[in-house]
């Protein structure tokens, strides 16, 4: 019996069963592809998602692969500089395709111990008091003692559990692929600039060697999102919409998305969870998708080994649903709003320049910053300063970066009183004497993904809190 069995070896997946072995637990990956997949939804990765593998000790690996970017004109492509007081140590969105993202991430998931069965394919599950069986394709039957479900928007997972997907169908869509094209850059380049003045859903990005990733609206919705759309699509609506087709030929692959949003009634139903597109789809405005995928496997993976490891508090494992529901749902809004500020429709434009003039403020442009870039979420963890429930950003300590004293998935108890002990949470909390000027705090207790769960001085105080994350001491 493994311990977890994750359905989808996309990013949310491996980015989980790397968390989860953090803490050795024994983890199956299954997917239904025999090979990773070559198209290219996803672009880049944003503040959070950088932070998280800053913490995790793989950003050089993700840095040598991608390109710094700015990260104002993010929200709904509406050009703007980067905020001054954006609060990171990586003011910066990075530029990385998503097959990339995918190898690093599977290599790193190899690396700790995980195992993958590509070609695998989930197609039924049911499960009891003692763990999940999980049927394949072929008729295999695996056990586990908890199953996540990471498969993507059309989840077999979810499906099988009966929870609900409820929201809004798609109302357009938008046809995607990466294509060779006849026409001299100049003339591409030319075009897309006037094009993109009104219809910001077009667009084509240089590859090298002749070929560019091109987008363009598609003339409907179509019935089967999963049927490719073909080159003559391609074709008829670039000519439709930029009044020339450039030549395109040769693709390499071809796809559509829509901007349908829908949120799962739950992401947990007893052994088995939700994580992913397979728990929010949502337009791709803003390019979130990926990153809120692995945000939410950053969430779940140490509460789900501390389950698997017996010290979990009661209830640690349902605080998934109740932090990272939310933040789907509020995704979903963002993006639903940013679609309806990329319309070329008169009202919709005339709320553009109105929110255009509104991030001229700066509080509001950083606002609306964060959302994207996800370091403005702050968890409920009750009353306390405005720091409790965030994520802190990386700060400079005598003994190095606070980020790089968090590659092993603990806690940390950051004091800088030299007064405070963890003794009994050793083996899942560092303790870790210094000082820095960046952190107005006498001491912090963060989680394992970097969220701020006491802040203090006093000893007693501490230890109150202590086991409402880490359970309790082993003396």
């Amino acid at each position: 019996m493994f311990d977890v069995i994750i359905a989808g070896g996309g990013p949310t997946g491996m980015m989980l069963a790397s968390e989860l072995r953090l803490h050795g637990v024994q983890v199956l990956v299954l997917d239904k592809d025999p090979e990773p997949t070559k198209i290219v939804r996803s672009l880049g990765l944003h503040v959070r998602s950088i932070e998280m593998m800053d913490q995790r000790g793989l950003l050089e690996r993700f840095l040598a692969h991608g390109t710094k970017h700015p990260v104002g004109g993010f929200f709904a492509g509406i050009s703007k500089p980067t905020p001054v007081r954006l609060d990171t140590a990586h003011g910066y969105v990075l530029g990385i395709p998503q097959n990339i993202t995918d190898r690093l991430l599977a290599e790193r998931a190899v690396e700790l111990g995980t195992e993958i069965r590509r070609g695998c394919e989930l197609v039924g599950l049911s499960q009891d008091d003692d763990g999940v069986t999980a049927e394949l394709a072929d008729g295999t039957q695996l056990r586990s003692r908890y199953l996540v479900g990471c498969d993507g928007g059309r989840s077999t997972v979810r499906k099988q559990l009966g929870v609900g997907f409820p929201g809004e169908p798609s109302r357009v869509e938008t046809l995607l692929g990466e294509m060779a094209v006849a026409a001299p850059p100049e003339e591409v380049d030319a075009v897309v600039a006037e094009v993109r003045k009104t219809q910001l859903r077009f667009g084509l990005m240089p590859l090298g060697d002749g070929v560019y990733r091109v987008g363009v609206p598609a003339e409907g919705v179509a019935e089967d999102r999963a049927v490719s759309p073909t080159l003559e699509e391609f074709e008829k609506q670039l000519r439709a919409v930029a009044g020339t087709d450039f030549g395109v030929h040769s693709p390499r692959w071809l796809s559509r998305f829509g901007d349908a949003t829908r949120l799962a009634d739950r992401y947990r139903v007893d052994r088995v969870l939700l994580a992913g597109d397979a728990a929010h789809i949502h337009p791709p405005a803003g390019g979130q998708g990926l990153n809120l995928g692995i945000q939410d496997a950053f969430n779940l993976g140490w509460k789900l080994a501390a389950e698997i490891n017996s010290w979990a508090p009661e209830g640690l494992l349902d605080t998934y649903e109740v932090e990272r529901r939310p933040v789907g749902a509020d995704v979903l809004v963002n993006t639903r709003a940013m679609m309806l500020l990329m319309s070329t429709e008169p009202g919709p434009q005339a709320v553009r320049q109105l929110v255009s003039e509104l991030m001229d403020f700066e509080d509001v442009h950083r606002y609306l910053i964060e959302k994207i870039a996800a370091t403005g979420i702050r968890y409920d963890f009750g009353e306390g300063p405005d720091l409790l429930g965030r994520r802190v950003r990386d700060v400079s300590l005598k003994q190095g970066r606070l980020y790089h004293l968090m590659h092993d998935g603990r806690g940390l108890l950051l004091d800088q009183t030299g007064r405070l002990s963890v003794a009994g949470w050793e083996d899942r909390v560092t303790h870790v004497i210094g000082t820095t000027e960046e952190l107005d705090t006498p001491a912090i207790l963060l989680r394992p993904d970097g969220h701020v769960t006491w802040i203090g001085e006093d000893q007693q105080d501490l230890l109150t809190h202590v086991p409402k994350w880490f359970g309790r001491a082993t003396s």
